[in-house]
C-alpha cells in the first residue's frame, strides 16, 4: 500500500488566516470568552497544534442567544424582504467562491480529508448550497384554503395559511465535513428568516469562523449569525437546554442525539437530528462488479470512512462473494495514505488520536470475534493519525463491527447465502439504524423490490452516496428525526399559521 510523506506549503492567505487571532462571533462583533480557556486545533496529519480558538461557555451561549433573540424579535432580519435576504446569501456565496483555496486548505488541515475532496467538493458545495437556499427565500408561501359551508346564516369566511420563521435556531455541526454541514444548516434557516447560533465542533472550528468573517463582509445584520465554537458537553448542552432557543438542529452520534432530546424538552424546542448509520451495501449475483467494486472502495473509504452514510456493512451474494472480497481488498491496498495536502493522497488521517484508538479497538474486536482480517487494520508508525484501511470477511450480524457505527476505515463483508428477496431485505434492515443503503444489480425488478424494502432515508440503486441537495438527508429508526437539505429542510425552520376571517 503506497504512502506519501511530503506536505506541500499552504497558500499565504490560508497561513495568515490560520495564524491570526481567532475569536467568537456574537452580535456582529468578534469577542473573547470570559473564562479565557481555548480549544487546540490539531493537524491530524502531524499531531501538531495549528491554532487556538476560544471555547464558548455558558456566558457566551447566553450572549449569543440574546443577540439572536434581539435580532429576530426587534431587528431587521425577520421583517426584511425575501429578496434582500436572498441577495445577502448570494453575496456570501460569491465571497465563499473567492476564498476557495483558503476553505479547501483549512478543511484539510482540520479534518485530514484529501485535497481531492476538500478542493473539488467542500467549497463548491458551500457556494452552491448557499445559492440554492437564496433561491428558496423568495418562494416561501402559504395557501388560500377552501371552506366548508359555515352554519351561521349570513356569515362568510376566508381561510388562509402563512409560513413564518420558527425564531432562534441553534445548530450543532460535526467534525467530519464541517464546511458542508455548516452551510447545509445555515442556508435553510437564514432563507426562512430565522436567526442562528452555530456551534462548530471543537476539533474543526476554523472553516465556520472563516464563513463568519465573510458573513460580516457580506453585510448580514448583527445578531443574525452567531458562531461560538465550544465543547459539546458545555456549549452544546447549554444551547439544547436554553429557553430562548426555538429550534435545534444537531448532526452527530445517536447517543448524543438522545441527550439533545432530553435537554430540549424544557421549552419543547423543535428538533432535527441527523444521527448514526450502519448502511447496507447489497451486491446481487448479477451486479456489474467492474463498477460495483470501485464504488465500494470509493464510498467505503470516503473521508477515511468518517461519514454517517458509509457502507461499512456489505452484504454480498455467495455467487460473487469471493470475487468481491478479493477486489475490495485490492482496492483498499491501492489507496495512497498520506497528508491530505499532498495531491497524491487518497486516504488521509483520522481526525484525532482518540478517534484512531477507538477505530483500532474495533479492529481488535473483529479479530477476537472471529472475522477474517483480509488486509489492513494496523496503525502506521509515523506522526499523525494514520492507519491502513481494513477489510473483514466472514463477518456476521452478532459482531460489534457489524452492529455498531465505527466511523473509521473498517469494512465488513457478509455472505448472502439466499436468493430470497424478502430475506435479503430482512438482513439489510437488521440494524437499529436507517440512514442510507444501496443495492447493486442489473435487474430493475430486483432493484425496485429491495430499494422499496430497505428502511432508510436514502437508498441508491447502483449508487451509494449522500443525497443531492434537492433531495433529503435523514433517517429512519435511530438515525434521527427530520431531513436536512432540499425543500423539506426549509420547512423545518418554518411555522404554519392558519388565519380565519369572518365578514
Amino acid at each position: 500500500m503506497p504512502e506519501v510523506i511530503d506536505i506541500p506549503e499552504i497558500a499565504a492567505a490560508t497561513r495568515s488566516f490560520i495564524g491570526s487571532e481567532h475569536k467568537l462571533l456574537i452580535n456582529g462583533e468578534w469577542v473573547s470568552n470570559v473564562a479565557g480557556d481555548s480549544l487546540a486545533v490539531i493537524d491530524p496529519a502531524t499531531g501538531e497544534q495549528i491554532a487556538a480558538v476560544p471555547a464558548a461557555g455558558e456566558a457566551e451561549v447566553n450572549s449569543a442567544v440574546a443577540a439572536a433573540r434581539a435580532a429576530f424579535d426587534k431587528g431587521p432580519w425577520r421583517t426584511m424582504g425575501a429578496t434582500a435576504r436572498a441577495e445577502l446569501l448570494l453575496k456570501w456565496a460569491d465571497l465563499v467562491e473567492q476564498h476557495h483555496q483558503q476553505f479547501a486548505e483549512t478543511e484539510v488541515l482540520c479534518t485530514g480529508m484529501p485535497m481531492s475532496v476538500a478542493g473539488a467538493v467542500a467549497p463548491i458545495i458551500a457556494r452552491d448550497w448557499l445559492r440554492y437556499y437564496a433561491g428558496w427565500a423568495t418562494k416561501i408561501a402559504g395557501q388560500t384554503l377552501a371552506q366548508d359551508p359555515y352554519p351561521v346564516p349570513g356569515v362568510e369566511r376566508f381561510l388562509m395559511t402563512r409560513k413564518e420563521p420558527v425564531g432562534v435556531a441553534a445548530q450543532i455541526v460535526p467534525w467530519n465535513f464541517p464546511l458542508g454541514m455548516t452551510v447545509m444548516k445555515l442556508g435553510p434557516a437564514l432563507a426562512a428568516g430565522c436567526t442562528v447560533v452555530l456551534k462548530p465542533d471543537e476539533h474543526t472550528p476554523l472553516s465556520a469562523l472563516l464563513l463568519g468573517r465573510l458573513a460580516c463582509e457580506a453585510g448580514f445584520p448583527p445578531g443574525v449569525i452567531n458562531i461560538i465554537p465550544g465543547h459539546g458537553h458545555v456549549a452544546g448542552a447549554a444551547l439544547a437546554a436554553h429557553p430562548d432557543v426555538d429550534k435545534i438542529s444537531f448532526t452527530g452520534s445517536t447517543e448524543v442525539g438522545k441527550k439533545i432530546i432530553d435537554a430540549a424538552k424544557g421549552n419543547l424546542k423543535k428538533v432535527t437530528l441527523e444521527l448514526g448509520g450502519k448502511s447496507p451495501f447489497i451486491v446481487m449475483p448479477d451486479a456489474d462488479l467492474s463498477k460495483t467494486i470501485p464504488m465500494a472502495v470509493q464510498q467505503g473509504y470516503f473521508l477515511q470512512s468518517q461519514n454517517c452514510v458509509c457502507p461499512s456493512r456489505m452484504l454480498v451474494h455467495k455467487n460473487v462473494y469471493d470475487q468481491f472480497v478479493e477486489g475490495l481488498a485490492a482496492g483498499a491496498d491501492s489507496l495512497i495514505i498520506g497528508p491530505g495536502l499532498n495531491p497524491a493522497t487518497t486516504l488521509g488521517p483520522l481526525v484525532s488520536a482518540q478517534q484512531l484508538q477507538r477505530v483500532q479497538s474495533y479492529v481488535q474486536s473483529g479479530i477476537k470475534e472471529g472475522a477474517e482480517l483480509i488486509t489492513g487494520g494496523d496503525e502506521l508508525d509515523r506522526p499523525g493519525n494514520f492507519m491502513r484501511p481494513a477489510v473483514f470477511a466472514g463477518a456476521h450480524r452478532d459482531m460489534k463491527i457489524v452492529r455498531e457505527e465505527i466511523f473509521g476505515p473498517v469494512l465488513s463483508v457478509i455472505k448472502l447465502d439466499t436468493d430470497d428477496i424478502d430475506e435479503i431485505v430482512h438482513q439489510a434492515n437488521d440494524t437499529e439504524y436507517g440512514l442510507n443503503g444501496s443495492v447493486w444489480t442489473e435487474n430493475i425488478g430486483t432493484a425496485m423490490r429491495i430499494s422499496a424494502g430497505i428502511r432508510s432515508g436514502i437508498v441508491g440503486i447502483n449508487a451509494h452516496t449522500m443525497s443531492d441537495i434537492n433531495g433529503g438527508l435523514g433517517g429512519y429508526k435511530q438515525s434521527g428525526w427530520g431531513r436536512e437539505m432540499g425543500e423539506e429542510s426549509l420547512h423545518a425552520y418554518l411555522e404554519t399559521k392558519t388565519i380565519m376571517m369572518h365578514y
